[in-house]
Order: structure tokens, then C-alpha cells, then sequence
């Protein structure tokens, strides 16, 4: 009861240190979003990589190859060296959930790359269980207390975010959410870099190119190759730092794949651009001085610290394989949450003072030492909450509620039993302890088969179903505890008085002759 009392202060007491309960969005506020997550998007960052997989071993290997483009609908390229058609396949077909088609014509052979059809469908389910997971731990490192995030049918995504109350924190979130942060090293077209003003986008892609804009000059394009040299799969780590002009910077680091890659390329382009590209915007483009080892490099593009922080964390959390869209968005204002917490306790106290009354009244003391179990039983809710961090919801303070009413379920059960064996003109020891031993079967049918039901509704429920499910599991333990050890250890210590009282009606509200 100390322990429990103990850690469930600093909930009651804001000021006070130690773990407290988070309150969840309806009962503090904050923000409801529903998102969809294009999955088309997806195929087509697959069919990229493929291709990025293709042009590094074909050039790793002197196979000699043109015309290759990733497209939505799969991978086209041309082997103009028929003799290498072996060892090309030898590697396409190490890529899991491809099929090859060709068309040979005299020495060439023109490739299509696609993907089976449960690839395509386990490529669009990997994307949104990615997009779940990642979003999740933007939010984690973004500061927020307990985000909810859970997959909600087949291609949406509920996101609430608790305690979001300006909308400068509003558009920050959003923001961080639904940044791609999808980065590519990709070449630039050194040959035709000049005309990238008088070409269109099909002019572009004819030549296997794409036209991007500035990330710091809207006006400013260019061109770069259609299949990047590599992207975000392979980045490990992105950090903030600063560079010679004291400006915000994110400094990032490739695996060993990424780094063996970028050496390889940087080693063969020397004096050639390289673009650095974010989510389809080129941030740098500097001229490659000399191969550059070790798998780092740096992204500049004239970020406040705080952008800088945001672009790192997204980085680190992974880029999107999907983007997401905005499908729904609602502001939970504080002052709803106050009046929800503020309902809530009224239901809470109402219910609590009846359920006092009534054991005091019908059991006389043995009433008065279940409330006080009653009471220890909240109090541990509260500690053990608290203690996991866990958070507290509408439906949580219903879960609460409901387990005010079953917390004397127990100590109804017993006191009954207690009251059959006295009125059998048993001794009170014996009826007490006999009691306790009688109603034991009873009292744990009724909560493991309870629990087990609160332990189904965690596992397949979401946001408010697994809140209410929390509170019912920790109340109906916290109640097992309480009304067998902790009030048979009262009766127990109180022993002599009761066997001294000339009436038993005063104890447990019964006359016995």
C-alpha cells in the first residue's frame, strides 16, 4: 500500500518528481490524422533499386549495356554483347520475385525485368508495415510522449499525437511525417547539362534523364540520370554538424555496400558533378576531386538547425519506400480533454462513494476493510501505470471505473462465504479462513477468464481498445492481490477483537445465534 501509494503521487501532484501517467489525446488534446499510403509509389522505388543493382554490376563487370530505364511497369535495358547474357542472368536472377523476359535481335538483346505478382503484392505490404514502423519512430525521436500509430484496413494509417496544442507544433509534425526523406546519389548528364533549360521531361527521359529542381533556387534544374548511383537503403546514420561557415549540415554514413559503391563511382567520375538529391530536390551538386573513401558524405542546402534536425531524424528513421497523404485531420483542443477527464472523474467518485456505502452498510467492518482494499487497489493502478509509462485514455478511465465495481466482486464472495459458515455456527477463525479457502476457486475462475479476455482485446485492439484493456488487466491483478492477501492479513491481524465482539452484526452484518 506504501509502495503504491508512493509512486502514484507524482501523477496526482504534478510538481512533484517521479514516473507519472500520460494522458492520452482525448483526455489532454492533441492531433487525429488518418493518412494513406500509396503503395504504386512503392513498385516503382523497387524497379529503381533493381536497375541502380543492374547498372553497378554491369559496370563492375564490363558488360557493356544501354538504354536502361526503371519504369512502373518493370526494367528495360540492352545487352549489347550477347556473350555476357549468362553471366547478366546469373545476377538478375539472384533478385528475389523477378521475371526475365527477352528479345534477342543479331548481337543485342533487349531486356524486361518485372516482378511476380506476389512480389508486386508483398512489396506493397512490406511498404506500409515500413511506413507504420518508421513513422513511429520519427514521432519517438521527435520528442512526443506515447504517439499512437497503428495500420487501420488495408492501405490507411491512424496517427494521434497527444499534447500537440500550437500550430507551429501541428505543422512540424505533419511535416515530419510525411517527408520522404528518399536520398539518392545520382549522376549528372555532364553532356547535355546545358540544355537542361530547352528540354522537356520526355526529351529528358529519351536520353534516360530526369530534371529535378533546386532545393535552394526554384528557377535553378538539373539533369541527372534517371537510375541513381545509390539511395537511402544504404544509409546507417545521419547527424547535424556544421560546415566552414558555421552553417547547419547533415552529415550522413553509408554501409559497406553504400560505401564500396560510392567509392567505385567517385573513383571512375572524377571531375564529374555529382548530385545529392531529397526527396526529388538536388541540394549539392559539387565536382568530384578525387575518389572518396570510407562510405560518409554531407548534404548542405542553407537549413536552420531546427530543419536540420528534422531532415537528420527522418534520415535515421528510414525514407518512405511509399508516400503518404493526408486523408483526415482532427484538432483535439485541451479544453475537451479537461472536460473529458473532468466527466470521467465525476462517473469515477459517483461510483466509488456508492460502492463504499453499500459495503459498509450491508457488511458493517468487513464492508470497511474491502473499501480499504478498494482503495489500496486504485492507488496500485495508478503506481504500476505510472511506473510503465503507460497512458491513460477515455476509455481507460472507463476500464477503471468498471474495475471499481469489480474490485469488490472478490470480497462480496468471501464476506458470503464467511457469513454461510457463522450462520452454520462455526467459530470465527474458522469461518474466516475456511472462507477464504472456499471462495478462492471462484474468485480466480472469475478474474483469469476476465484477464484472459482483457489480454485478447490488447493484442488485436488499437488506440482506445488496448487503453481500456490495460487499466482492466492491472485493476483485476491489483485486485486479486488485494482482496485475497491484502485483506486476510487485516482479518488475521484483527483477530482478537472480532473473537472479543459480544455482536457480530457490527463485523459482518449478520446476527449470529
Amino acid at each position: 500500500m506504501i509502495v503504491g501509494i508512493a509512486l502514484s503521487l507524482p501523477s496526482f501532484i504534478p510538481s512533484m518528481k517521479g514516473p507519472k501517467i500520460l494522458l492520452g489525446l482525448d483526455l489532454q488534446g492533441g492531433l487525429h490524422m488518418l493518412l494513406g499510403v500509396d503503395t504504386k509509389e512503392a513498385i516503382k522505388s523497387k524497379y529503381k533499386s533493381i536497375a541502380s543493382s543492374i547498372k553497378y554490376f554491369s559496370d563492375d563487370n564490363d558488360i557493356v549495356i544501354d538504354s536502361l530505364r526503371a519504369k512502373s511497369d518493370g526494367v528495360s535495358f540492352v545487352l549489347l554483347d550477347n556473350t555476357e547474357e549468362k553471366k547478366l542472368d546469373e545476377m538478375i536472377k539472384k533478385i528475389p520475385g523477378v521475371i526475365i523476359s527477352k528479345k534477342r535481335d543479331k548481337d543485342t538483346i533487349t531486356y524486361k525485368v518485372t516482378l511476380t505478382k506476389k512480389e508486386i503484392q508483398a512489396t506493397k505490404e512490406y511498404a506500409i508495415k515500413q511506413a507504420v514502423d518508421t513513422i513511429r519512430n520519427r514521432l519517438d525521436q521527435f520528442g512526443l510522449s506515447e504517439p499512437t500509430v497503428a495500420r487501420q484496413g488495408k492501405e490507411k494509417i491512424l496517427v494521434e499525437l497527444p499534447g500537440i496544442k500550437t500550430q507551429a507544433e501541428e505543422q512540424r509534425a505533419r511535416e515530419l511525417i510525411a517527408k520522404a526523406a528518399h536520398l539518392q546519389l545520382m549522376a549528372v548528364d555532364e553532356k547535355r547539362a546545358d540544355q537542361v533549360y530547352n528540354l522537356s521531361k520526355d526529351e529528358a527521359a529519351s536520353y534516360g534523364d530526369v530534371i529535378l529542381p533546386s532545393a535552394r533556387d526554384d528557377k535553378q534544374k538539373y539533369l541527372v540520370k534517371e537510375v541513381p548511383i545509390l539511395d537511402g537503403s544504404m544509409l546507417t546514420d545521419a547527424k547535424v554538424g556544421f560546415d566552414q561557415m558555421n552553417q547547419p549540415v547533415i552529415n550522413f554514413s553509408l554501409n559497406s555496400e553504400g560505401a564500396k559503391i560510392f567509392g567505385d563511382f567517385t573513383a571512375k567520375s572524377v571531375g564529374k558533378h555529382l548530385a545529392i538529391v531529397l526527396d526529388n530536390k538536388v541540394y549539392s551538386a559539387p565536382v568530384i576531386r578525387e575518389r572518396i573513401g570510407g562510405g560518409s558524405g554531407q548534404i548542405s542546402g542553407g537549413f536552420t538547425v531546427q530543419e536540420a534536425h528534422d531532415v537528420a531524424i527522418a534520415l535515421r528513421s528510414g525514407a518512405l519506400l511509399a508516400p503518404v497523404k493526408l486523408l483526415e485531420k482532427r484538432s483535439i483542443g485541451p479544453s475537451l480533454g479537461a472536460d473529458s477527464i473532468k466527466a470521467s472523474m465525476i462517473a469515477l467518485m459517483s461510483g466509488f462513494v456508492l460502492v463504499v456505502l453499500f459495503m459498509i452498510v450491508y457488511y458493517g467492518y468487513a464492508g470497511v476493510i474491502a473499501d480499504i482494499a478498494l482503495i489500496v487497489n486504485l492507488f496500485i493502478i495508478v503506481a504500476v501505470m505510472a511506473l510503465f509509462g503507460a497512458t491513460l485514455t477515455l476509455p481507460g478511465m472507463a476500464g477503471i471505473v468498471l474495475t471499481v465495481g469489480m474490485a469488490v466482486d472478490a470480497n462480496v464472495i468471501i464476506n458470503e462465504r464467511i457469513r454461510e459458515l457463522l450462520r452454520e455456527g462455526k467459530s470465527v477463525a474458522v469461518a474466516i479462513e475456511k472462507g477464504y479457502a472456499n471462495a478462492m476457486s471462484a474468485i480466480l475462475d472469475a478474474n483469469i477468464t476476465t484477464l484472459i479476455a482483457a489480454v485478447v482485446l490488447y493484442a488485436y485492439g488499437t488506440g482506445p481498445i488496448k487503453g481500456f484493456a490495460v487499466t482492466m488487466s492491472i485493476g483485476i491483478l491489483a485486485s486479486m492481490l488485494t482482496a485475497i492477501l491484502g485483506t486476510h492479513g487485516i482479518y488475521q491481524s484483527l483477530m482478537p477483537n472480532i473473537e472479543r465482539a459480544k455482536k457480530l452484526k457490527i463485523w459482518f452484518g449478520i446476527k449470529v445465534k
